[in-house]
């Protein structure tokens, strides 16, 4: 079966963790909640049955912080690197596994955003920006950067 295993760690390595199998929810997060957490436009997040998720290495590395008043939201993070961690809601009825954090590929894709309507004012398509494939080449003119 450890073929068949998604594995993850944190940045430092030092908490390792795998799941078999996922809720069929892969999603990105726009609620504040998120954006805080990730510091980014979003969260990328694989909901886990409890029941096929273990941490393999670690798990005594975990911190983990509850808002009095949210309905499921948590967060787990590495106390020796800050990598956001898997965390199980506060329902116990699924492990949130940030995408992010992942060592193999999932078996599932992206399939939708939630909440949408809270998403960050700044939040632009990533199809409407440039891309490059490494560091792109900086210009000084005056005191501004330009790519």
């Amino acid at each position: 079966m450890s073929d068949k295993l998604t594995r993850g760690s944190c940045f430092c390595g030092q908490i390792t963790y795998e799941f078999g199998s996922n809720l069929g929810i892969f999603q990105y997060c726009h609620c504040s909640r998120c954006r805080k957490v990730t510091g980014s436009a979003h969260a990328s997040n694989i909901l886990v049955d409890p029941n096929d998720f273990s941490y393999t290495s670690g798990e005594e590395l975990l911190g983990r912080y509850e808002p009095s008043d949210s309905k499921h939201f948590a967060t787990s993070f590495c106390k020796n690197c800050g990598s956001l961690m898997p965390w199980i809601t506060k329902t116990k009825k699924a492990v949130v596994v940030p995408a992010g954090t992942l060592d193999s590929e999932p078996k599932i894709q992206p399939q939708h955003n939630i909440y949408w309507g809270s998403k960050a004012d700044w939040y632009l398509d990533p199809d409407k920006l440039k891309k490059w494939d490494a560091l792109p080449i900086k210009k000084i003119t005056g005191n501004i950067y330009s790519v």
